[in-house]
């Protein structure tokens, strides 16, 4: 398996998109019904297979991505060979950005000296979608990339 299987919530989000994936694998209700009960294996591997697949679509068409923690912003533009990033960073102990009002905090504060703005670029390596789906593991959220390009209008 290259990412994670999709969680059940997940799976019953996609529950319309695994039946036409199990239709292409000629895979009926019925034969679905009986890999799980006398194959669970079987059933689990076909679970995988389309959890890849899924996951692989996703990343393929990711854009931006945001990771939030107590005091760091980690924002992405993801691009075919590199991803660019900016990095906020307060200085202070009392900003929180995993809250409304450390969020608030910061766009009062942004200009000042607690706060640093960093950019950077990294090249992908070998397997951009497997180093996409890493950040993902790691917290890291898909985004509409507003953020990102506000900040970088600010540059």
């Amino acid at each position: 398996m290259k990412y994670t299987r999709l969680t059940k919530e997940q799976l019953e989000e996609l529950h319309p998109e695994f039946i036409r994936f199990l239709a292409s694998q000629n895979i009926d209700k019925a034969e679905w019904d009986t890999l799980k009960a006398e194959k669970p294996e079987v059933a689990e591997q076909e679970l995988d297979v389309f959890s890849d697949l899924v996951w692989d679509e996703v990343i393929t068409k990711a854009q931006w991505l945001e990771h939030y923690s107590k005091n760091h912003i980690f924002l992405f533009k993801i691009n075919e060979d590199a991803m660019q990033s900016i990095v906020i960073h307060a200085h202070t102990p009392h900003a929180d950005f995993l809250t409304e009002g450390g969020l608030q905090w910061l766009n009062e504060n942004i200009f000042s000296d607690e706060v640093k703005l960093t950019r950077g670029q990294k090249p992908f390596g070998e397997d951009r979608n497997a180093e996409v789906f890493s950040l993902i593991e790691q917290g890291a959220i898909l985004s509409d990339g507003v953020l990102y390009g506000q900040l970088e209008d600010m540059f």
